[in-house]
């Protein structure tokens, strides 16, 4: 029966599928045009923003990152349009998509799923920009080399990293590029006191690492001090409390760095998991309790320590 019913809208697929396509184009250009509205209020204004929530906006992002971005590119000279982002899934999501079709950057995105690549790649975005998607799983051992096959090194604008696990090693792990602008997940709930990363495991998955899901990355503490070792200063989160932001310290003369307790934004997203798989929407500190007896680095004295050790 499903083979019959298949056969029949079979002559139907081609003619929705392109109108399906022409509503989706017609909303996003809506989308960038009200955003184009946003970026002009950017830049006139002369106040500096008391956080970067203030000045952020949504079109492709998951939360405030596209206004963040272009806030940032308006107080940072960037001599060259080029970005790098990975664990993009399927890139409608992202925080470098906007970028790449309000600003027309070049750019470098990278997921550890062939679907998500093929999908971007046969996808109309992909031949009206200068994009390359690349199928890999990142780690600290093949990043560098990852980013050199793509004809990438030196001076770029964006480093974008959302990989839900090792992204500290990651991070560190980069000098193949001098980024000027970097955005890093953190997770929020390792507190705002702690300077503290997930142990490197190149295999690492966040889905198999813990059923809730909640064990993952490092502390902003912990982004906030490799940064400073990086030549990096540290200038706000996103409103959600998953992004931080960076700028390299010699093109950051007109932003204002920020202490990490100043910075940290706690996320009160509830995205917890049980041993099924199914939401349990817990919130605040009985999050941290799930996952209390899990290992983590501290960076400070680079010891293991249990999560139920940490001071929040």
């Amino acid at each position: 029966m499903k083979k019959i019913i298949k056969k029949l809208l079979k002559p139907y697929a081609a003619p929705l599928n392109y109108r399906l396509s022409v509503i989706e184009n017609y909303i996003e250009q809506s989308r960038i045009l009200t955003a184009k509205l946003l970026i002009k209020d950017i830049h006139n204004t002369q106040r500096y923003p008391r956080k970067l929530s203030d000045i952020g906006f949504k079109v492709f992002s998951q939360w405030d990152e596209d206004g963040i971005i272009q806030f940032l590119i308006a107080k940072v000279p960037i001599e060259n349009n080029i970005f790098i982002e990975f664990g993009i899934e399927d890139y409608r999501e992202s925080n470098t998509r906007f970028l790449l079709m309000n600003n027309n950057w070049r750019g470098l995105i990278m997921d550890s799923d062939p679907a998500n690549i093929k999908k971007i790649q046969s996808s109309e975005i992909y031949w009206r920009h200068d994009l390359s998607a690349v199928q890999a799983f990142v780690t600290r051992q093949n990043i560098n080399r990852l980013i050199q096959t793509q004809g990438m090194n030196g001076d770029i604008g964006i480093l974008s990293i959302d990989i839900d696990g090792n992204d500290y090693w990651i991070w560190e792990a980069i000098d193949i590029v001098s980024p000027r602008i970097v955005i890093c997940e953190y997770n929020s709930i390792f507190g705002s006191k702690e300077a503290v990363t997930i142990p490197y495991d190149e295999n690492f998955n966040r889905l198999e690492a813990h059923f809730s899901c909640l064990y993952f990355g490092a502390s902003l503490r912990a982004l906030c001090i490799l940064a400073e070792r990086k030549g990096y200063i540290f200038v706000g989160s996103s409103i959600d409390g998953s992004n931080a932001f960076f700028a390299r310290h010699d093109v950051a003369k007109k932003l204002k760095p920020l202490n990490y307790k100043d910075g940290y934004v706690l996320s009160k997203a509830r995205q917890s998991k049980d041993k099924t798989g199914h939401l349990t929407y817990i919130r605040g500190d009985e999050r941290i309790k799930l996952i209390a007896h899990l290992p983590v680095i501290d960076l400070l004295n680079n010891k293991r320590k249990l999560i139920s050790d940490l001071t929040f």
